[in-house]
């Protein structure tokens, strides 16, 4: 499970309105019938049109000023291996989003405590995602596409008498790097834009910065997980506990549906490798032989190549630099589910 929390854009190319970024999730209903349509849904509520959504955060920004976000945009994004879990169904997919906007407005840290009845959001599911530039297999076929595109400019300038050359090697390496693109689906190669395979199911949350009353707000981008602060002469509590939203969300999947979860899938488990790769390889090392395995079939299809784990001490930090490429699946993970708004 990963859940990323982003900001709306204020910069000069972004609209105020939150109409630009609730246009972009609408992006999958284009084309298709009526009674295909996915709409957004709330705490409480199915079926709210697009017009409503932007209308109730556009209209809670008391007080906000032109430079501040009037709405911060998280997305949950389940593993294959949870969706599976769950028979990528839907219902249960909300059922779970409702449960951890509950742990979202439990994390504010305040005097009075925030419940799910305080916070205005709105949640849309999509089963569709395509490849970006920053995803490793459009980038490992680049490397190849770029070598493409420079030979066929120079069979053109050849071919105009510009420069010398012999047409039909370059012609004949063309196909060879045609035919040496790792990376490929159903025989197709892979590029920016093309859809990604298997299940892709995520859901995008808009919540507003405001709470319902438009008189308080509530920053999950908040720097402090728990501080005071002196305001108008009072002590106050403010802050975002990031850490136990997410340990809390993980948590609320695990329970829901009695997922096992593995220890390289958790939360903990990656903080630990940005902080410390070698507490977390010796943790894998010491997991037990089952778990070990299940381990290293995820991390293999996250696509990071595992060095064997029965290897001598004398060995054990050329493995640690194999097991680093965990990190940069990661880091692709978390960039490729975060939503430019």
């Amino acid at each position: 499970m990963y859940i990323s929390i982003t900001k709306q854009y204020l910069d000069t190319t972004f609209s105020q309105s939150s109409s630009d970024y609730v246009a972009y999730l609408e992006k999958e209903n284009e084309g298709k019938l009526p009674e295909q349509l996915e709409h957004f849904f709330d705490q409480y509520n199915e079926r709210i049109p697009p017009e409503q959504v932007i209308k109730e955060i556009d209209g809670n920004t008391a007080k906000l000023k032109k430079r501040e976000p009037k709405f911060f945009a998280l997305t949950i994004n389940p593993s294959q291996r949870e969706l599976r879990h769950i028979d990528n169904d839907p219902e249960l997919l909300k059922k779970y989003v409702r449960e951890v906007m509950k742990d979202y407005a439990a994390s504010f840290y305040r005097d009075t405590p925030v419940s799910v009845d305080s916070i205005k959001y709105y949640a849309k599911i999509e089963y569709e995602r395509a490849f970006k530039g920053f995803d490793r297999e459009v980038k490992e076929n680049q490397v190849y596409r770029a070598k493409i595109v420079r030979l066929e400019n120079e069979i053109r300038m050849v071919e105009r008498g510009e420069v010398s050359g012999n047409v039909k090697a370059m012609r004949e390496e063309i196909d060879r790097l045609n035919a040496q693109m790792p990376h490929r689906i159903v025989g197709q190669v892979v590029a920016q834009g093309m859809q990604k395979p298997g299940l892709q199911t995520h859901v995008h949350i808009i919540v507003s910065r405001k709470d319902v009353s438009n008189r308080f707000s509530l920053s999950p981008g908040s720097k402090y997980m728990e501080s005071e602060s002196r305001l108008n002469g009072k002590m106050v509590k403010r802050g975002f506990k990031r850490d136990q939203f997410y340990e809390n969300a993980e948590k609320r999947f695990d329970i829901l549906f009695k997922y096992q979860r593995n220890y390289v899938e958790s939360y903990s488990a990656r903080k630990t490798f940005v902080q410390d790769p070698k507490i977390y390889f010796a943790h894998l090392l010491g997991l037990p032989t089952n778990e070990r395995s299940a381990a290293l079939k995820i991390m293999g299809a996250a696509g990071v190549h595992v060095p064997k784990l029965n290897i001598p001490s004398n060995k054990v930090e050329a493995a640690l630099q194999a097991i680093k490429q965990f990190k940069k699946a990661v880091d692709v993970a978390r960039s490729s589910s975060s939503i430019g708004i």
